[in-house]
Order: structure tokens, then sequence, then C-alpha cells
């Protein structure tokens, strides 16, 4: 890492600053930690449903309200990591991560259970937004396989404590693994926000010249840093929200509904390997798979193209939802195809970050991301207790699953044949504007 001057905006000495491998790792290990949150919430659902008392309607309400505070504060979250750094931000999630779970089993009403959800979520995600903000600023060489990574770790998170979580709700109920857990995930998190830094202010990766040339050739990338009210200003930032919005939708809909879905096709309890049902070893699958998807599209989209790499996995994605309904009866296709449909759906949360610090820049790009990741929040909304009141008054998935199918088809076409020319524009006009000073100079 090159050495770079202090400078009155640096809270820390860059002889303090870890290196950037070294905080890439501390922000997969901080991901993981708080995977469960989001992944793991549909084994709680009928536990809660059945000690509260309540509709699976009410209970998914929960999930909404955990994703909707997740997503929409990120922006000023993102603000804050940007102005004074991911360590602070990350320590105090770690704190909002921790009470969430704990206050969730302690919580006794379905209220209370919303409010302390809700403040996990608010957790989740001031460590979602710092660690993908932290990636996307240390690493504008490897933009698109490090945000994966990073964003693959909050996907794959729970395949690593699925198994003993399943086990602790049988064994000891769901208020005591909320506990548990609550307290071992936010004493991790804790633990690796000690290890981040933002980038000292003019720092670049090494040989950044000629690697910033390469990475033009393959994809779209201004020349300018945008503040978030110039980004707002741009129309393919609006394409790209849309965009986000519909392809959230589908991965949130299996992300909610995978335990009511495999009860409604009676596969949750067939024993298919390991001593694991089908739910608990689709569960596991589709966390490895959505872990694995982000830094592998984010690897495939630096080389070929953020918008091409988009329009594939979504065909992709479309396909596997359709056989997904076909099959879904099936317990061994039960696993198989919702593992592809997390495989093809993942990468959202790799390839819109990268494409987002692409065209708007480095120094905002938290903040800007932040704005962009608010779209998770509204696809909430519908996948949540919009797909479970369509299920309540049709009796059917089908419904829920065409839906998803019509998203990912009109957002995989949107990317190839909307986004990729204005992405081209935005990368023209920054060019411009970033070569007015040099003329003025001459």
């Amino acid at each position: 890492m090159a050495a770079t001057p202090v400078t009155p905006t640096s809270l820390i000495h860059p002889s303090r600053i870890p290196n950037r491998w070294i905080q890439l790792v501390a922000g997969i290990v901080a991901m993981m930690a708080i995977a469960n949150l989001q992944y793991a919430w549909t084994l709680f659902t009928k536990p809660i449903q059945a000690h509260l008392h309540v509709s699976l309607v009410a209970v998914q309400w929960t999930f909404t309200l955990f994703v909707a505070l997740e997503t929409w504060l990120v922006p000023f979250e993102g603000y804050l990591v940007d102005i004074i750094g991911p360590r602070l931000m990350l320590g105090l999630g770690s704190i909002l991560v921790g009470l969430g779970w704990v206050g969730s089993g302690y919580a006794e009403t379905i209220n209370g259970l919303y409010f302390w959800y809700g403040v996990g979520g608010i957790g989740a995600g001031v460590v979602y937004g710092g660690a993908i903000g932290n990636a996307l600023k240390w690493f504008p060489d490897r933009r698109g396989l490090c945000v994966g990574l990073t964003a693959g770790a909050f996907g794959i998170g729970t395949a690593t404590t699925i198994a003993p979580i399943a086990d602790m709700l049988k064994v000891s109920g769901y208020q005591h693994t909320f506990i548990v857990w609550g307290i071992i995930q936010g004493v991790v998190v804790l633990a690796a926000s000690l290890f981040l830094a933002r980038p000292p202010v003019g720092w670049t990766p090494p040989n950044w010249k000629e690697k910033a040339a390469k990475i033009k050739a393959k994809v779209n990338t201004s020349a300018v840093d945008m503040t978030p009210l110039q980004m707002l200003r741009q129309p393919s930032f609006y394409v790209i929200y849309v965009m986000m919005v519909m392809l959230a939708f589908g991965g949130l809909v299996v992300t909610a509904q995978l335990n009511p879905m495999a009860a409604s096709y009676h596969v949750d309890k067939v024993v298919i390997a390991f001593g694991m049902t089908a739910l608990v070893l689709a569960i596991t699958v589709d966390r490895l798979l959505n872990g694995l998807t982000r830094p592998f599209w984010g690897w495939v989209s630096d080389n070929i193209g953020r918008e091409n790499a988009i329009f594939i996995s979504f065909v992709l994605e479309a396909i596997a939802v359709y056989a997904l309904l076909q099959l879904i009866s099936r317990p061994v296709w039960f696993v198989a195809l919702s593992g592809l449909c997390f495989f093809a759906w993942g990468n959202i949360f790799s390839l819109f970050p990268s494409i987002t610090g692409d065209l708007y820049g480095n120094k905002w790009a938290t903040t800007n991301y932040g704005i962009v990741y608010t779209a998770k929040g509204v696809a909430a909304g519908f996948a949540g207790p919009g797909a479970a009141w369509l299920f309540s008054k049709t009796g059917s998935w089908s419904k829920v699953f065409w839906a998803m199918i019509i998203c990912d088809l009109i957002a995989a076409f949107m990317a190839l044949l909307w986004l990729k020319p204005l992405a081209a524009k935005v990368v023209r006009d920054s060019e411009q504007k970033a070569a007015v000073p040099d003329i003025v100079r001459r």
C-alpha cells in the first residue's frame, strides 16, 4: 500500500491502517456474522406464529420492517461512513445487531418483535453499507470480484450456521436461539470492525493508471466522483433503481417464504441426506450458492461488463424460477432448483454496487450505493406480506412465481437495451468534464 501523507480529513494515521486485503477479510467476517438476521429468518416464522398466536402475514411484517430499516437508512449511515470512516460505525452496528436478536428473544408481543427486529435491521444496514463501501473504495482495480466477495459473505454466512441454529430451535425454542446467536453475532462484528479504515485522501492502488486503462476497455467507468445529488440527476440512476426493485423482489420472496412454500408442497419434513430435511438442506445449499454467485458474477462482470452480466444471469434466473414452479413438489428438485434460483439472483448485491461505483465514482460510493440499496426495501414490501397475502387469497404460490419470472425478464432486457447506452453516456460526459481543467490550464 502506497504511503500517503496525513491530512486533516484522515481520522486514522496511515501507519495504523491495515493492508487492504486484511480489511477485505474483516469485512467478509462482519458480513457473515449478520447474514442470519435475513437468511435464517424463514426458520423462525412458524415457531413465532405458534408462540405469539398471530397470522403468517403479521409475522412476515417483521421481515419487511427489518429489510426496510436495513435499507432505507443506509444512505444516511453511508454518509456517516464516508465522513468518519467504517471503524466507529461498524462498532455501533455490532451493538445494534446483537440487541436485535437478543431483544427479539425476549419479546412477548408482535409489536415487541417488530421493534427489536427493526433495531437489528438498523445495525445490519450499518454493517452491510460500511463493508460494501469499504470494498468499493479500496478495490477500484478489482471492484466486481472484491465487492462480490464481501456481498457473498452476507449470502453464504447462514450456510455455516443454519444446521446448529435449526438444531437449537428444535431443542431450546426460538427465543433461546435468538438470544444466544444475537450475542455471538454482535461480538464477531465488533471484533471485525477494529480492522477497518477508509483509504487516505488521494490513495490509489499500485500501477493504477495502467490498470484503469484496461478496466475502461471492458467496463463503463466514470472519470469523476459524483455527489449523491449529482447522481440523482442522472437518468441512469433511475433505470438502475427500477431494475434493482424488480430483481430484488424475486430473491426476497424465496428468502422470506421458503419455509411456508416447502410446507405448502409437503416437502419441508422429508429427510434427504445427512439427517437433514429438504427444507434445511435447501436453505444450506441456497445460502452457499447465494454467496458463491456474488464473487463469481462480479468477476464475470469485470471481464464482460456489468450490463451483459445482469442480462445473462437474470434470463437464467427466469428459467430457474419457471423450473422450480413445475417441480417444487419433488424434494430433490426443490433443493436443486431453489439453489439455482439463488445462484442466478444473489449477484445483484455485487453487480449493482459495482456499477454504482463505476458510474458515480469512489468518494461518495458508500452513500451513493446506500441510495440504490433502498430499492431492496421497496421490494421487501411485495416479497414479504405481499406474497403471503397473494398466497392466502389464491391458495397457491403460482402467481407469485409468475410475477418473479416477469420481473426477471423485463429487468434483464432493460440492462442490455436501456442501461448500457445510458451508462456509456455517463462515461462520455464525465470524460468531457474531467478534461475541462486541462484545457483551461493550456
